[in-house]
């Protein structure tokens, strides 16, 4: 019964954030600063949610360092995803096997 609680208010509460900016924005937005502020958003909570992953997901912090460092690297040059995805995790697992 508990599970179905929670369950309903987190979809209550996903409603909830989804619906808010179409209740109050009814018009187009014409503030460029606004705009600009509301585009940059998504990317804003992407990192603040995945770099905390990153740096605890191993264990060790030399590992989390050397895996971001790849990604960043190959990411630059603009690699494939899986391929960005598959060297981290190759750099941090080797990282691991040295220390």
């Amino acid at each position: 019964m508990k599970t179905a609680l929670y369950i309903a208010v987190m979809a209550g509460v996903t409603y909830l954030i989804r619906m808010i900016p179409f209740a109050f924005f009814g018009k187009q937005i014409k503030s460029r600063f606004f705009r600009s502020f509301l585009y940059y958003i998504p990317y804003a909570v992407l990192s603040a949610m995945t770099l905390p992953a990153i740096f605890y997901s191993t264990g060790n912090v030399y590992t989390a360092i050397a895996g971001t460092a790849i990604a960043v690297i190959l990411a630059f040059f603009e690699m494939p995803l899986i391929v960005v995805a598959i060297a981290a995790a190759g750099a941090a697992f080797l990282t691991g096997l040295i220390l």
